[in-house]
């Protein structure tokens, strides 16, 4: 969870020509498949695909990981840029020590993953429906984990596993003493 501080301030409303005040407060965000979830319903795309985000967009991601009471609309038009930096490094922040390494060669899954895509994975590796409260990319790390851990074993191949079949036939017929 990221908790930002959000000082009141003062707005020219340009439709009403006068000054509008907005309130401080504490923003408590989460960045979770909840939090996905709202803005996929709302937005009808799929978050995790989006290369750029317009600024409406991010702001009302930002408003969809709101943790607690809705604060007043101006409050998200209040975030500085530094706070803004703030919620993008800990929307990326892995959250984990996990890191995968990539085969060379290895097919990239160009699949579209959405809200529903993820709470189906979670089903069918019998990770419970509480977690949609995790860091997003603690979670999608978990599932990660899961099916490689489900996966069956990859047989050797190549040169690697001719030799290493060659190198054990060898040690057998030392040890049994025949050709």
């Amino acid at each position: 969870m990221l908790q930002l501080e959000i000082p009141g301030a003062e707005y020219w409303d340009e439709e009403k020509e006068e000054f509008v005040s907005s309130p401080g407060c504490t923003l408590r965000l989460e960045h979770s498949l909840r939090s996905l979830k709202k803005w996929e319903s709302k937005w009808k795309k799929a978050y995790l695909a989006q290369r750029e985000m317009s600024a409406e967009e991010m702001l009302d991601y930002i408003r969809c990981m709101t943790l607690g009471p809705e604060p007043d609309p101006l409050v998200y038009q209040s975030l500085t840029p530094i706070q803004l930096m703030q919620i993008r490094d800990y929307i990326n922040d892995p959250m984990t020590a996990t890191t995968f390494r990539e085969e060379e060669g290895a097919p990239k899954n160009r699949s579209i993953t959405t809200a529903e895509i993820l709470y189906y994975e979670m089903s069918e590796l019998n990770i419970p429906y509480s977690c949609d409260t995790w860091h997003l990319n603690q979670l999608m790390t978990l599932i990660r984990v899961c099916a490689i851990k489900r996966a069956p074993k990859k047989k050797g191949k190549g040169k690697k596993a001719s030799s290493s079949w060659r190198d054990l036939n060898r040690q057998r017929r030392e040890q049994s003493g025949s050709r």
